[in-house]
């Protein structure tokens, strides 16, 4: 039987439910610290696990918290938070993009690491097969030294670029799925750059069933979304509330358009929030809450209008298609 890796262990992929497939729970960025970017510091576990609990109140199960290495990880942190609420939470190995490979690394990542001062030190100093290794022991050992093992892995680049570090990064994070059989995420800067990288992961001979590429609402382009669902990988439209990128109608426009092309069971859906005026108890934003109570209603109601049965699609963004997109592939 496929499972999924959650934080606490190991589960059937039938135990996941409703589950919001990419965000942000406790994390401190170095590189925003460094700059003092305080809305992009979710540094308050208490006001993370207010959010998290109003979730679940509206029948919310699991969260996929996509933060990597290099985004500040509060490992432990999150993993109270799951057993505290009951919400599960599949953690994160890999890495995200260059830009930030400009921050510090944190002291107590050293150790396990070595003592490089940047990350961009740390990824330029090592091989391939190397970063490759700590991805592996990410997710079967534990993150950071935890014992609390990643249950995807990850990889980014930047925007309309992939640099000589990130195509490192991607090989790496790519030969680490391989061993571990753990599912591929993507962070792809303002969605894009999805093709290119997928011609990196094909010369890796990664299967692109095993994928999910983030951020695809923000290059809103039914065209090139159409490309990538062919391949066989998952889409994943996480910028929901952020309405300074596109309005509620466009995503929906471009979900439906995928459904009616018929790659319904290859779709995501999350809110990537990751600033503390998107989250509820950090400062008054819509909430971890917003999608699940308020989102959900509407495009049920859309996509009925749209003759479609809105409820069953539903049923395959937050359910179905996570349960197998985050399964390991034994």
């Amino acid at each position: 039987m496929s499972f999924v890796r959650t934080l606490r262990g190991d589960i059937p992929k039938d135990q996941l439910g409703f589950t919001y497939s990419h965000e942000h729970i406790v994390c401190r960025p170095a590189f925003w610290a460094e700059r003092g970017e305080n809305d992009l510091l979710l540094d308050d576990k208490e006001k993370s696990k207010l959010d998290v609990l109003d979730f679940k109140c509206h029948g919310g199960q699991t969260i996929v918290d996509a933060t990597a290495v290099d985004y500040g990880r509060d490992v432990e942190a999150v993993y109270a938070i799951m057993e505290e609420t009951g919400v599960q939470i599949v953690g994160t190995a890999g890495f995200n993009k260059s830009f930030l490979w400009n921050a510090k690394v944190k002291e107590e990542l050293k150790p396990i690491i070595g003592n490089y001062n940047t990350y961009y030190e740390w990824i330029d100093a090592k091989s391939i097969n190397e970063l490759a290794d700590f991805v592996i022991r990410e997710v079967e050992e534990g993150l950071e030294g935890t014992p609390f093992k990643g249950g995807q892995v990850k990889f980014g680049t930047g925007y309309n670029r992939i640099t000589p570090l990130e195509e490192k990064t991607l090989r790496a994070v790519a030969r680490a799925h391989h061993e571990t059989k753990a599912p591929v995420h993507s962070h792809t800067e303002v969605g894009t750059m999805g093709l290119e990288q997928i011609e990196l992961l094909r010369s890796e001979n990664v299967n692109l069933a095993y994928v999910s590429f983030g951020h695809m609402d923000r290059n809103p382009d039914p065209y090139y979304h159409e490309q990538m669902a062919k391949t066989g990988a998952y889409l994943c439209f996480d910028g929901i509330a952020k309405i300074k990128y596109a309005p509620e109608s466009t995503r929906i426009h471009l979900l439906l358009e995928l459904v009616r092309k018929g790659y319904e069971n290859q779709i995501l859906i999350s809110g990537d929030t990751a600033r503390k005026t998107y989250y509820k108890h950090y400062d008054y934003g819509l909430g971890l809450e917003y999608i699940i109570a308020k989102w959900v209603p509407r495009f049920i109601d859309e996509a009925n209008k749209a003759g479609f049965d809105g409820d069953k699609l539903v049923e395959k963004f937050f359910v179905t298609n996570p349960a197998n997109c985050f399964a390991f592939k034994r």
